[in-house]
């Protein structure tokens, strides 16, 4: 390589930020192209009418030990959810919580009836034995699906029906529990340990805080930037074409989604099979409280395919900068592509919350946004992280940086980006 390499990021989300900033920060002179007008992938957030639509209902775990490193949290002036959720049917509702973090809620997660008391010990029992847990050696472990975790812990069917399935169906995409059971441990022991927050100004501001580090580091971001091929030379060197041009690298790193990802370098491993979803927002008078103490409300029913939603967000109640002072705004969440109009489906969760809150009037619901969402992330069934691409499976000095080297989650993103970036580095040195 020349005295001062020159490498190409090609694609602006966490990850590609991430390995920008420490490539940077490694005294190499980086280049980033996003495709799109502003960076941040799938973290991102329309600013409408005083309104703040997150990209499908995404929330930022503090626990997380990249967030941690990457990120200054108190910058991004963070709002908080309660800890728990509310589990609905029609007619009825329940909290579930964590009392460790949220004693006020001892008494009413106590006397919930929705899990049986031997479920309550098993969970505290649970956090008790993933906290000696060391989280890198999770994904290294044996694996099985949730379901059949939950059930050796032994775990009842009522816990399992009412809110595991719900809780997982929102942070898998996956109500089966059929996801490896890895997923459910690093979750759940970073769920123990921190907090569940969005920042007041919408998910975007974790890549825009990114972005801003990276150009501190002496980075160059340039978005509306399409790149259509890489392709390593004989001298050691990498070739990108953009849609004008033809530039000159002396490595790349590929931070595209996976499908983009195994289209420009080859690599079979990269997983293309996703989980997708619709995520819909509502507004609802200012004055609608749906005393849901800042937790989510997990729909403890009719979620299925043709069902209702599989959980509904009370955002504006968690973070009022996510709507005007008159309105109040809430979330839905529907797993997989649903045939369902926008229109079909808004009516459905108008009936739906009627029935879990049947002693409240919904007149003056209005649907808002809607965001359908094909490749929310990818599918991780039992052994499915065993054979994820490592960073450096293309050929010549091409890598990759994605959260599909690691695991589907913004710790997978912004950890697999400072690992690309240290191979890089480390490359560059042995030369």
């Amino acid at each position: 390589m020349t005295s001062t390499p020159h490498v190409v990021v090609v694609g602006g989300g966490l990850a590609g930020l991430v390995s920008a900033r420490h490539l940077a920060a490694g005294g190499v002179d980086v280049t980033l192209l996003e495709r799109e007008e502003t960076v941040g992938g799938r973290v991102r957030t329309l600013e409408r009418d005083g309104y703040r639509f997150d990209r499908g209902f995404q929330v930022l775990f503090t626990a997380y030990p990249a967030v941690k490193r990457e990120l200054d949290l108190e910058a991004l002036d963070l709002r908080r959810f309660a800890p728990g959720a509310i589990l609905a049917r029609p007619g009825h509702r329940s909290t579930l919580a964590d009392p460790v973090r949220d004693p006020r809620a001892l008494p009413a997660t106590l006397f919930n009836r929705d899990v049986s008391f031997g479920d309550k010990l098993r969970v505290a029992r649970l956090r008790v034995d993933l906290a000696r847990v060391d989280p890198d050696e999770i994904f290294d472990g044996p694996d099985g699906t949730i379901e059949a975790f939950l059930r050796d812990r032994g775990f009842s069917e009522r816990f399992i029906d009412n809110f595991a399935a719900p809780f997982y169906g929102g942070i898998c995409l996956d109500r089966t529990l059929s996801t490896s059971k890895r997923v459910f441990e690093y979750t759940f022991q970073t769920l123990a340990a921190g907090d569940t927050v969005v920042p007041a100004a919408g998910m975007e501001a974790i890549p825009l805080q990114l972005a801003r580090y990276a150009r501190d580091s002496g980075a160059t971001l340039e978005t509306d930037r399409a790149v259509e091929a890489v392709e390593s030379d004989g001298d050691g060197g990498v070739t990108v074409w953009t849609t004008n041009e033809t530039l000159a690298a002396d490595a790349v790193i590929v931070a595209t989604d996976p499908p983009t990802a195994r289209e420009l370098t080859g690599v079979e491993s990269i997983p293309t099979t996703g989980r997708s979803c619709v995520t819909q927002y509502y507004r609802l008078p200012g004055d609608a409280d749906l005393e849901t103490g800042k937790r989510l409300v997990l729909n403890a029913s009719d979620a299925g395919p043709g069902g209702g939603p599989n959980q509904v967000v009370p955002h504006s109640a968690v973070a009022p900068e996510y709507a005007p002072d008159d309105a109040t705004l809430l979330s839905a969440t529907y797993l997989g592509e649903r045939e369902e109009s926008d229109e079909q489906l808004a009516e459905r969760t108008r009936e739906t919350l009627e029935s879990w809150f049947p002693e409240r009037l919904f007149g003056g619901f209005e649907s808002l946004h809607t965001e359908r969402i094909p490749f929310a992330q990818f599918d991780q069934p039992p052994g499915a992280h065993d054979g994820l691409p490592d960073v450096r499976d293309p050929e010549g000095r091409i890598y990759l940086a994605g959260d599909y080297t690691r695991w589907s989650s913004i710790q997978g993103a912004m950890e697999s980006g400072r690992q690309a970036a240290g191979a890089v580095l480390e490359d560059a040195s042995a030369r």
